[in-house]
């Protein structure tokens, strides 16, 4: 799950600077206030790649989730996108955990089955 999700994490990164140089052509917004608030969210979706196996992690990248598209209020487009990555996220985890427990079932039979010819072995 966590590299599906720092995927989709590291694009957001890209996408939040993108949106900011977007957001600077606005007459409404200073320049400093657009890359703060892009500056935080960036910095938000690259810590969010190293808290995902912490409690709270996925919860968190939901927050950044509504966030971006909230962002489309500033850049109307960034609903769209907010929306696509919003997807990209609910996949990432969804698909992620999926493939999670996976692994965790072909691992236990790969244990039993070392186990097993162990004990032929020694037999």
């Amino acid at each position: 799950m966590r590299t599906l999700c720092a995927s989709t994490l590291i694009g957001e990164f890209f996408v939040i600077g993108f949106a900011g140089l977007v957001a600077m052509k606005s007459d409404d917004l200073s320049m400093g206030t657009v890359w703060t608030v892009c500056g935080i969210g960036m910095l938000l979706s690259v810590l969010l790649c190293g808290m995902l196996g912490r409690p709270g992690g996925v919860q968190l990248g939901w927050v950044l989730q509504i966030a971006l598209v909230a962002s489309g209020f500033v850049v109307p487009v960034m609903f769209f996108l907010g929306a696509v990555f919003a997807a990209l996220w609910w996949a990432s985890v969804h698909y992620g955990r999926t493939i999670d427990e996976a692994k965790a079932r072909w691992a236990a039979q790969a244990a039993a089955a070392a186990q097993g010819s162990a004990e032929a072995d020694a037999a």
